[in-house]
């Protein structure tokens, strides 16, 4: 089987389609890959190839967020991109394409369904883009990462996950992760993190409480993000350590090393830290349409979390909330229990399993449309 994933431009929408495809080698090594990116040279043609998956790439047909007077020119737009992304289905002999959404997504659909070639859909978020909106009116197979997402049709999978993070063991892998880090074992450890490129508010709200936490006896690890890290900048403080770093690319260890985190509300990260049974305080990004906050409510109304607006986060309400939880081992644990029991650890292989449910689903309808064609074809000659 060639599966052909449309999951390029941001990384919420490559991590879980490079779930998926792992997932898909690891159900049968005879399965195929190829991953369609963008021309822009975005995160997908660093991410794919470092994961030895093809990758193909078409222009960029930027998708408007909202319904205004843009929607009518995608059609004239995408004409181009569509052509060739038929190329690419054809070149790889698809048997399938799975859109994840995002500039890539919408001409995978419209050149599969040239193509007559099976589609599943799957959103992440909570309130649907654009493309899969459209594209889930091409297939009945549509998949969910919330049970919140309205998706007409879908049934909630969960995302997709790396297997180093589904498969994590916190407490077993602690030791080594403290280590890992240059951090004590015998300190509470606060993870923070606005993502790779840094949230200043997060940034900015913990350096200036950070002698604070760690005079309490908190440990912070913060990675400030690629676009905020300054080497000549230090924060010290003379209690427990609080090490920065500009980037993680150890995930599994910082999740380890954790005993809850401060973020923003992407979903992969919401549902990243639900699988791993990680209590966070969620800090949705406060511009866009909103999703970051409708992606972090469904596991913090199940108690795995706490949900505090962008502009109410300041050194003042880190010291009278967060500070306070930290030092409450039981309501870490309840809260860590709830997570978990909330996320969803096996993503990746319900959605091979909708995968072979299409292939099949669109096989059976290949084959009705020869047999109907066969029987047009025998009552004409009869005629």
């Amino acid at each position: 089987m060639h599966v052909v994933l449309a999951g390029g431009g941001s990384a919420g929408h490559i991590e879980p389609a490079l779930a998926l495809a792992d997932a898909l080698c690891r159900r049968d090594a005879r399965n195929e890959i190829t991953c369609i990116g963008t021309t822009r040279g975005g995160l997908d043609t660093r991410l794919i190839p470092a994961r030895g998956y093809p990758l193909e790439l078409i222009p960029a047909v930027p998708m408007p967020r909202k319904p205004t007077i843009d929607v009518f020119t995608v059609p004239s737009r995408l004409a181009g991109t569509v052509r060739r992304t038929v190329d690419v289905l054809d070149k790889a002999r698809a048997d399938i394409v799975v859109g994840f959404g995002g500039h890539v997504a919408l001409p995978a659909y419209f050149a599969a369904r040239r193509r007559s070639v099976p589609i599943v859909v799957h959103e992440a978020n909570v309130r649907p883009g654009l493309a899969n909106r459209i594209g889930a009116r091409m297939t009945e197979w549509i998949a969910t990462g919330s049970p919140d997402c309205r998706l007409s049709g879908g049934r909630y999978l969960g995302v997709p996950l790396r297997r180093m993070i589904s498969e994590l063991d916190r407490r077993a892998r602690r030791e080594e992760a403290i280590e890992f880090f240059g951090l004590r074992k015998d300190a509470v450890t606060l993870l923070v993190s606005g993502g790779s490129l840094g949230a200043r508010r997060l940034n900015e709200a913990i350096e200036d409480a950070a002698e604070q936490f760690s005079a309490a006896g908190v440990q912070i690890l913060h990675a400030l993000g690629r676009g905020a890290w300054r080497d000549d900048v230090e924060f010290p403080v003379s209690g427990a350590p609080y090490v920065r770093v500009p980037y993680l690319d150890r995930m599994d260890l910082a999740y380890a090393a954790a005993d809850a985190m401060l973020c923003r509300g992407g979903m992969m990260t919401c549902s990243e830290l639900a699988a791993v049974g990680l209590p966070a305080v969620y800090v949705p990004l406060p511009i866009g349409n909103g999703e970051q906050r409708l992606n972090a409510a469904p596991v913090v109304r199940a108690g795995g979390g706490l949900l505090v607006e962008d502009e109410e986060l300041t050194p003042a309400w880190l010291a009278a909330n967060l500070l306070p939880l930290l030092a409450d081992r039981e309501k870490l644990d309840e809260m860590g229990k709830a997570a978990a029991e909330f996320g969803r650890r096996n993503g990746d292989e319900a959605l091979v399993d909708l995968v072979y449910e299409a292939v099949r689903g669109g096989a059976a309808e290949m084959a009705e449309a020869m047999v109907a064609a066969e029987a047009t074809v025998t009552a004409e000659a009869d005629q």
